[in-house]
């Protein structure tokens, strides 16, 4: 039986700074367009800057009013992640809200990042783990920040791999998906339960857009070659649009009702599609023991230190 729908009325956003990662397309390029039509000065933040342009342009167009600004992020780069987070914070404003969108999935080959992790832990989980931590200071300026992270219902499928989290042993290209977005989820609840515990005053939600169709499913497992019509038709079939796909993410980012270290996800059956509701957990984020054990090891392989960051803006 579906879930209540919740209310996806966003309220204004004026006056607000958001930083989507992400945002030159498919939920990314969504969220934008709705955070700016409410208001809010985006940060689009893009691995690619031609294409940001573009989508910059396209947004413009729709809504000449928009407040847009694009900032060069990749996500699989720490150097990358570390200059982006310089910058935002060089503007020496607070963010209120921060959208850890950007992703990338099942990638048919085993790749690396530039530091040498494996490219889907490394880009979907440590590039937006380092990010967050490092915009602590910018998070905090804020009265009330909140930091949405994006996950899939390909985390039920997520496994805790601790001696294999780089695929030194096996690489599966959906295995490090589903571990990666299993990852996104439970960062988002440890850093909530982190926040309370420490008074870092944030609030940090996750959701997940179901089944929607983005160009995820054609830069990852199909290396960027475009579906075939009878592929794309079935796709159309069983998969819902970007309109509907961003609104757990919109609800989780903007609502003044989404609970702290709150999931939310379509009501539907088997959560693929839908108006948004509280999604379930899968059974290997609600571990608090995993929890603790993949902070501690994003911590050591990012250099990240939440605690000593969190250290410095409170002196």
């Amino acid at each position: 039986m579906p879930r209540t729908a919740l209310d996806t009325t966003v309220p204004s956003l004026t006056g607000r700074l958001v930083v989507v990662t992400g945002a030159n397309s498919g939920l990314g390029f969504g969220l934008t367009g709705r955070l700016a039509a409410a208001g809010a000065e985006v940060v689009m933040a893009v691995r690619n800057r031609e294409k940001g342009e573009r989508a910059m342009a396209t947004l413009r167009t729709q809504n000449p009013g928009a407040q847009l600004r694009l900032l060069d992020l990749d996500l699989a780069s720490l150097e990358s992640v570390g200059s982006a987070a310089r910058s935002l914070l060089d503007d020496g404003r607070g963010i209120d809200i921060l959208i850890n969108n950007a992703g990338i999935m099942a990638v048919p080959e085993h790749q690396t990042t530039a530091e040498g992790f494996e490219l889907q832990f490394g880009s979907n989980h440590l590039g937006p783990f380092a990010f967050t931590g490092l915009l602590l200071p910018a998070l905090q300026r804020a009265s009330a920040a909140r930091v949405m992270s994006t996950s899939s219902i390909a985390a039920h499928a997520g496994r805790w791999q601790w001696d294999n989290l780089q695929a030194e042993k096996k690489y599966s290209a959906w295995g490090a998906y589903g571990l990666s977005k299993l990852a996104n989820l439970v960062f988002a609840r440890e850093l909530q339960r982190r926040s309370d515990l420490n008074s870092w005053g944030l609030t940090s939600v996750a959701a997940h857009p179901g089944g929607t169709a983005t160009n995820l499913q054609v830069t990852g497992p199909r290396g960027g070659l475009a579906p075939s019509t009878r592929q794309q038709k079935f796709t159309d079939r069983i998969m819902q649009g970007v309109d509907m796909g961003i609104l757990p993410s919109l609800y989780a980012a903007t609502s003044p009702h989404a609970t702290p270290g709150g999931y939310y996800g379509p009501n539907g059956l088997l959560e693929v599609r839908g108006a948004p509701a509280l999604a379930r957990l899968p059974r290997a984020a609600r571990s608090a023991t995993a929890a603790v054990m993949l902070w501690d090891v994003s911590e050591q392989l990012t250099g990240v230190r939440y605690s000593d960051i969190a250290a410095d803006v409170s002196q």
